[in-house]
């Protein structure tokens, strides 16, 4: 189902505001929602919410035999379906040409840009690995849900904990939380997810975390993933508004920026959740 298509009142409204720098929500054109993260009584279930956006991760574990070409590795699956619980232009079984493009970027950030050691989560090699399954329930949207979603899937990752394994010969014990206390993953990095939009007037000032009817009326949107140490992952592009090799800098800088506010507000985050949980042996 097409999404409808916004009036002409709707975008001659939005597109003055912009020439004006400002936009329907009342942030300035470089200015990200706060994000709000909410954690769940198991570990590995994290809300992430961008305004209106929301998106839940949930990590479960279990121990599966390793792929030969990569026996010492563990795995890490992503399944994400946007479901019409987000919005009413999705359906179950057809997705969308948004829903394939946050599926790609999601597998491209959190899965092949190594943020998680998949050595580690090997048991015995060859025969037993830790195999971890990310889903991602789309809750609502309301414009920007690729930057949710991987905020989400990055830090349920850093808030769950495996079991701990004990091995003797080639026996395996996997303790219980009542009896050994879990094990974080090895995170390498924490990559994140800035989204631009560019819009059919090349006077008018790109916009980051843009609203669902900035994101319609876009001409172009530019997805940047990197961390805080400045260690860029992924640039995606869409659309055909052209960039110059500088204003894509200054962009990136931009995200440099956002990147470490980011991670500032996560860390925060976790260590508060942390200090109301225990999860300890009892």
């Amino acid at each position: 189902m097409r999404p409808p298509s916004p009036s002409i009142p709707e975008k001659e409204f939005v597109f003055d505001a912009l020439k004006h720098s400002l936009r329907l929500d009342g942030r300035l054109p470089l200015e990200m929602r706060t994000p709000a993260l909410s954690f769940g009584t198991e570990l590995g279930c994290v809300e992430c919410s961008l305004g209106k956006t929301r998106v839940l991760a949930n990590i479960d574990a279990k121990m599966v035999k390793p792929t030969p070409e990569r026996p010492f590795e563990g795995m890490l699956s992503i399944h994400s379906e946007i479901s019409p619980m987000a919005a009413s232009e999705y359906e179950i079984g057809r997705p969308s040409e948004e829903e394939v493009t946050i599926t790609r970027m999601l597998d491209k950030v959190l899965r092949r840009s190594d943020a998680l050691d998949k050595e580690s989560l090997c048991i015995i090699a060859g025969q037993r690995v830790w195999h971890l399954r990310l889903t991602l329930h789309f809750l609502a949207d309301a414009g920007n849900l690729l930057d949710c979603a991987c905020m989400a899937g990055i830090v349920a990752l850093k808030h769950f904990r495996r079991p701990e394994v004990e091995v003797v010969g080639d026996e395996v014990t996997v303790h219980p939380p009542t009896e050994r206390a879990p094990v974080p993953l090895a995170i390498h990095h924490t990559p994140f997810c800035i989204s631009f939009a560019f819009f059919p007037d090349p006077s008018t000032q790109p916009v980051i975390d843009p609203s669902l009817l900035e994101q319609r009326l876009s001409a172009g949107l530019m997805s940047v993933a990197l961390n805080a140490q400045r260690e860029l992952c992924v640039v995606q592009k869409l659309g055909g508004v052209p960039l110059a090799p500088d204003d894509l800098l200054a962009y990136i800088n931009v995200a440099v920026a956002k990147a470490k506010e980011l991670d500032v507000i996560v860390e925060e985050a976790l260590k508060k959740d942390w200090s109301g949980r225990h999860v300890e042996v009892r």
